[in-house]
């Protein structure tokens, strides 16, 4: 996938998750997402946030979290659900052609964001999805790099097998952990709840690492 196809992809997934906001009701927007830090409507937020907001909003809100990047994002992220409660998926759409990339990656930083931020949101409200797999490929290769770093990637010493895209990343002879390509991309990030969907010997080394 070339760079303007990435950016095609993105486009497409903010538009997708735009029409599953749109149907949440109250009870819905409030639900705990599979972020500790945030609810559905603010992880909603963190999608919109660096596409709206200005440098010195940004700056604010490091200087806020006294220097602390993660905790700005949440703070930012919070802001932006608070403020624009309503408008969240409609500014999703008017901006789903945006090029933004942030300063660690290039579009596979927000493809991959827009694919795990959705999950956060649809696993916990049961809501299913299929799934492009070209897009999930460049997610999981994103997530063996370097670059993904800010996305708490696991550096487990262990073979990660995507049962469905026929991929696969890690060390060879290191202990497999094989399953489905959304189970892989989640419990990479860092979402443990979908390790419950994968196997393999090297699941209990990752159930292990806490």
């Amino acid at each position: 996938m070339n760079r303007d196809d990435m950016f095609a992809a993105i486009a497409a997934e903010r538009r997708e998750l735009a029409d599953v906001l749109d149907g949440l009701d109250d009870a819905r927007w409030a639900t705990q997402s599979l972020c500790s830090e945030w609810t559905v409507r603010e992880v909603a937020g963190h999608l919109v946030m660096p596409l709206i907001t200005g440098p010195a909003t940004i700056v604010r809100a490091v200087v806020r979290a006294r220097g602390n990047l993660a905790r700005a994002n949440v703070i930012s992220s919070r802001q932006v659900a608070g403020d624009h409660r309503d408008e969240l998926p409609s500014l999703l759409r008017e901006q789903a052609q945006s090029r933004f990339t942030p300063p660690f990656g290039g579009p596979q930083a927000p493809l991959t964001d827009l694919l795990v931020h959705g999950q956060d949101i649809r696993r916990p409200l049961g809501l299913d999805r299929a799934f492009d797999p070209t897009r999930l490929r460049v997610a999981l290769d994103f997530l063996s790099t370097r670059g993904a770093f800010a996305f708490g990637a696991s550096r487990a010493d262990v073979t990660w097998v995507a049962t469905d895209l026929d991929w696969r990343s890690g060390r060879p002879g290191a202990p497999e952990v094989r399953g489905l390509a959304e189970a892989v991309l989640l419990t990479r990030a860092g979402r443990r709840v979908a390790l419950a969907d994968l196997s393999g010997d090297g699941v209990a080394r990752l159930s292990s690492a806490g």
